[in-house]
């Protein structure tokens, strides 16, 4: 296979492996910003629609943060309100769909401050991080709200609760500040992503199952091996921890206790991630194309969890304006690729 571009380019490389046949991964540091990667290359999924999924009559819909396909067949999506804050809201932001389109249930009013982490196990409980503090759109964390990481079976009960209700702090006093992202190992272990403004934060935490705080396993900062808007988090099928580590443009995979395993520039700014079970990784840029991270398109880059290389480029439909756009969040569901848009409040779908 020939090498593509972006492979090609300079890098101090150190190489890790991890056992014969399995993760091998390649350090890539040295240029702060590489050669953009997207054009040119094919988009599998050129056909997008944003009206499949019908909304309850007079119902608007709010800043998409995801949608996650159910073991029972059903759509399960969260959004953040029509304000991009659910405070003070009637609309419901958990959304549930048949594969019509069709809503069948909605729960979750008064539940949250700033939706953002959805993670589901594979019994359909569903895990949520409410975002909301300081530097997040609320402004500040209101009272009894906000700052906490939450779990619900799949009708909306609620199973467990970290943190403390409107009180941020940090992970070995039991609290959190701007928890961004959870998800589940095959342990049950709990691990947090914190830090949404860039500012504050930024860490990365190890849970029992029961919540119980094991360690920090990433802290903040700029240097490989650390994190800065850490807004996303996912396991491959070895269960490397790969961070959308956002603030600093790039995606850092680490092994469960911090270990450093890769440091890969070349996906964009990212915002959320989803790895399949063959290995092939969806990662979705929502904020590039201005100042944040100039010269780069936003849109969805598709590629190798295993090698890193990008083999497929969806762009967004304002993949060069400076405003934030675009999938945030990214999922399969009866075979289409969806796509949960913030800013313009839209659950895209891509299909062939």
């Amino acid at each position: 296979m020939a090498i593509p571009v972006f492979a090609r380019i300079t890098f101090a490389a150190v190489f890790m492996f991890f056992g014969a046949g399995s993760f091998a991964q390649t350090i890539r540091q040295g240029e702060a910003n590489p050669k953009p990667v997207g054009d040119g290359l094919p988009n599998p999924y050129p056909a997008r629609t944003i009206d499949w999924a019908k909304l309850p009559a007079g119902m608007p819909w709010g800043a998409v943060v995801g949608a996650l396909p159910g073991p029972d067949g059903l759509l399960y999506v969260s959004h953040r309100c029509f304000e991009n804050s659910c405070v003070g809201r009637k609309e419901p932001p958990v959304l549930v769909f048949n594969a019509s389109g069709q809503v069948v249930k909605t729960w979750g009013v008064g539940l949250f401050a700033f939706p953002h982490g959805y993670f589901m196990e594979s019994n359909g409980d569903i895990w949520f991080t409410d975002a909301a503090g300081a530097g997040t759109t609320t402004g500040g964390t209101p009272p009894g709200l906000g700052s906490q990481v939450l779990k619900y079976d799949k009708g909306g009960k609620q199973l467990m609760a970290l943190g403390r209700a409107g009180v941020a702090g940090t992970p070995d006093k039991g609290l959190f500040t701007q928890p961004t992202a959870v998800i589940i190992n095959s342990k049950g272990e709990i691990f947090i992503a914190e830090g949404h403004d860039g500012e504050i934060a930024n860490r990365i935490s190890k849970f029992t199952k029961d919540g119980a705080f094991i360690k920090t396993i990433v802290t903040g900062g700029t240097a490989p091996g650390q994190v800065k808007i850490p807004h996303c988090l996912a396991f491959d099928a070895q269960e490397h921890l790969f961070v959308c580590d956002r603030g600093n443009n790039r995606i850092s995979v680490f092994d469960q206790d911090g270990g450093l395993i890769a440091v890969w520039k070349q996906w964009g700014r990212p915002s959320g991630i989803m790895i399949a079970k063959d290995g092939t990784m969806y990662v979705t840029d929502s904020e590039s194309g201005g100042d944040r991270n100039p010269g780069w398109k936003k849109g969805i880059r598709i590629g190798s969890a295993t090698t890193g290389e990008i083999t497929a480029f969806i762009p967004d439909t304002e993949a060069t304006t400076n405003d934030p756009s675009g999938a945030e969040a990214i999922s399969f569901y009866n075979g289409a690729l969806l796509g949960a848009v913030v800013r313009r409040r839209e659950l895209e779908r891509f299909t062939k």
